[in-house]
């Protein structure tokens, strides 16, 4: 599978297109503020028609996954979820079918003056160019 990840304000995803505003930052903050990750998920014939799962993580410098508070405590930051593409009738064999998805969040209170990244993996496989990296600002004094 080949993933594309773009970072954006906000964005949607209807009848298999991405609408992006404000896409492709890699700098943000320092304070917090709404974020949005568009992804699309080339899906190769032979993988079509079967079940997949589907998960984005938000790790730090090291490669740790990041938490934030919750009335429910600390959680790590992240989103899954299965997902199907099926072969539309008369779509020549062989050919690779798309998947689009948009998650929008809520603003996240992550330090600032630090690297981050969001990281996908798919049927628990990740692939080094499957990841969207970003910096937060150092507040101004």
């Amino acid at each position: 599978m080949k993933v594309t990840m773009l970072l954006a304000d906000a964005a949607q995803a209807v009848d298999g297109k991405l609408y992006i505003l404000g896409g492709g930052w890699s700098i943000t903050g320092p304070d917090p503020s709404p974020t949005a990750i568009a992804l699309k998920i080339e899906v190769p014939w032979t993988d079509t028609n079967r079940r997949h799962h589907l998960e984005l993580k938000l790790l730090n410098a090291d490669g740790q996954p990041v938490s934030v508070p919750t009335q429910a405590g600390e959680h790590a930051v992240e989103f899954g979820g299965d997902f199907e593409v099926g072969r539309p009738a008369g779509l020549p064999e062989g050919s690779p079918l798309d998947m689009v998805l948009a998650i929008n969040m809520s603003p996240l209170p992550l330090p600032p003056g630090q690297r981050y990244e969001w990281q996908c993996f798919i049927n628990g496989n990740t692939k080094e160019d499957w990841r969207v990296g970003f910096y937060t600002r150092r507040k101004e004094k």
